[in-house]
């Protein structure tokens, strides 16, 4: 190690000159209260960042041990300390000055939900930021003047205003981390209370708009309040007593006009699967951290993949329990999306009606009457999801407006009403009574089997040209692998594109380590998980890469799926 009056020197040499010259301050120096690593320098000022770190030895930054020594803690103050040091480089750092990225201070910017990131970490030794800087340049010489003014000047008020637990306050801090620590232990009561869901009373549902995840604070807001049937008491070490809407395990539709929150609603419970920050409003709202959000995905590749509990006796003999198509429709990408998720081990799907194939949640008894069963491959979905709860435990809520046959098969049902949910149930049950439903059920008494399928490691292929792994991530929904461009639009529950750039290095993780032709895709996936659990998101990658925030393994799983290269054995 360099002490850092070397980096100065170093800097002053190169002043002008090319800029691969910035190479030379690569390495590590001593600034005295803390370690400065540069572990990588960009070849040019368009190019991506240099990535850098620091290291605060932890008997400056001085945390106290309950802050991060039990996972949920740990990981929520490496969030809180992620949004600081952000928000610290907006005021500290001039920005752009120069060319390309010049003179950029930036790292990993984290939205509403608390994920474990890369960004910060912090153990008994060390408080450890991993950031980018746009190294300055004129045109492609050195502004060694600039460099100095970053290094010396501005990354030293941001460690110092950030990193050290005396400068933060101290009430905000515990309040962050307390409260990721009570939506932790609330998620995993469900389990106990024989619920897959609960939301709180006095939780703000709706966001800002589509493309701001912000509560929505304009206009009339109406907070969430659980209907006295189906309210939950729940004690928690933080906040103390929490009363909220329990969605118990089975069969719950939401049902309702249009406009009055029912898609508001499931959205809130599909990301019910992370922790969110305070002030987000949904801070009490947690879902079994196994659910799978399911739609119909039109033109998606399927690869061997046992949809026969759904669809069977295909035109010409077409087999259904090891499908195949490189162009699925809406029914059997349905289909395939349910199969692939129970593979990864889902124990609640959820559903909404509006992003779903019609043929596939329903056929009406005229339509049987037209189209007899033995011309029909589709057993829909009405007919299948009781058997999901009752033979393997797996729960759906469903989204619904449109077919009051689905009360047959509801355990619970809850309508929105300007925006509040009541228990329909009893209603439901009657109306079901006096209007038998005509059709007939579909598919026979039991639900069919879920495979287990092998996926062969020469199909997943990271080169490109001359280059033996070539990976991108372009932007949140988007992964170039190597040649194939893998889509994730259909993965609603992935929120944060470093949670993209953790599942493509998943997919490499998986195909260099782990896939040897004899393991299921599940089984490698839950060795991956349990790797991560013990070493960290660094077991991913050998460079000390900053912007990664943790994946679930439904959603790497699912990517892994949607390659179009994949072949299973």
């Amino acid at each position: 190690m360099q002490g850092k009056d070397r980096l100065r020197d170093i800097l002053r040499r190169i002043d002008g000159r090319g800029y691969k010259a910035y190479k030379d301050i690569e390495g590590s120096f001593d600034f005295g209260e803390y370690i400065l690593l540069i572990d990588h320098v960009q070849g040019d000022p368009f190019a991506a960042p240099s990535r850098l770190r620091v290291k605060v030895p932890q008997r400056i930054a001085g945390y106290p041990a309950d802050t991060y020594t039990e996972g949920s803690r740990r990981i929520a103050l490496g969030d809180y300390l992620t949004r600081v040091f952000w928000e610290k480089c907006g005021r500290y750092c001039r920005g752009i000055r120069g060319t390309g990225k010049s003179g950029l201070v930036d790292i990993d910017h984290p939205g509403q939900e608390i994920l474990e990131r890369t960004s910060v970490m912090v153990d008994d030794t060390w408080v450890e930021a991993r950031f980018f800087v746009g190294l300055p340049a004129a045109g492609r010489r050195v502004l060694s003047r600039e460099a100095n003014q970053i290094f010396f000047g501005e990354i030293p008020q941001v460690v110092k205003d950030s990193l050290l637990f005396s400068r933060n306050p101290r009430d905000e801090l515990y309040h962050h981390i307390r409260s990721a620590q009570d939506q932790d232990l609330l998620r995993k009561k469900l389990d106990e209370l024989g619920l897959v869901a609960f939301l709180a009373n006095g939780s703000i549902l709706p966001r800002a708009s589509g493309v701001d995840d912000r509560p929505l604070t304009k206009g009339k807001v109406v907070a969430f309040c659980s209907p006295l049937s189906l309210k939950i008491e729940v004690q928690l070490p933080y906040r103390r007593k929490v009363e909220g809407m329990g969605i118990p395990k089975g069969v719950t539709l939401i049902v309702g006009g249009g406009y009055h929150g029912k898609s508001t609603l499931l959205n809130a419970i599909q990301l019910g699967v992370y922790n969110h920050i305070p002030g987000d409003g949904r801070e009490l709202v947690v879902t079994d951290p196994r659910a799978a959000k399911i739609r119909a995905e039109d033109g998606r590749r399927v690869e061997k993949v046992n949809i026969s509990p759904f669809i069977n006796n295909l035109p010409f003999g077409k087999k259904t329990d090891r499908f195949s198509s490189d162009d699925a429709s809406g029914s059997t990408s349905q289909a395939a999306n349910i199969m692939e998720a129970l593979e990864l081990g889902a124990t609640l799907l959820l559903i909404d009606e509006d992003t779903s194939a019609t043929n596939f949640m329903i056929r009406d008894h005229r339509m049987q009457e037209l189209v007899v069963k033995a011309k029909e491959p589709i057993t829909p979905f009405i007919d299948k999801v009781g058997q999901l709860f009752s033979e393997r435990g797996v729960s759906t809520i469903l989204v619904l407006g449109g077919s009051g046959d689905y009360f047959d098969v509801a355990h619970k049902v809850v309508m929105m009403e300007n925006y509040l949910p009541r228990d329909a149930t009893q209603k439901a049950k009657e109306i079901a009574s006096k209007y038998r439903a005509e059709r007939k059920k579909e598919g026979g008494n039991t639900f069919g089997q879920v495979g287990q399928r092998v996926p062969l490691p020469d199909s997943i292929n990271p080169s490109r040209g001359r280059r033996e792994v070539k990976v991108d991530v372009k932007g949140l929904k988007h992964i170039l692998f190597g040649r194939s461009l893998i889509d994730l639009s259909s993965l609603e529950q992935l929120v944060d594109q470093s949670q993209t750039m953790a599942i493509a290095a998943s997919i490499l993780y998986c195909r260099n380590r782990l896939m040897d032709g004899k393991r299921s895709l599940g089984e490698i996936l839950r060795l991956m998980e349990r790797e991560i659990n013990e070493n960290g998101l660094d077991s991913l990658s050998p460079r000390h890469l900053g912007n990664y925030a943790r994946p679930r393994m439904l959603e790497v799983g699912g990517a892994i799926n949607r390659l179009r290269t994949l072949a299973i054995k």
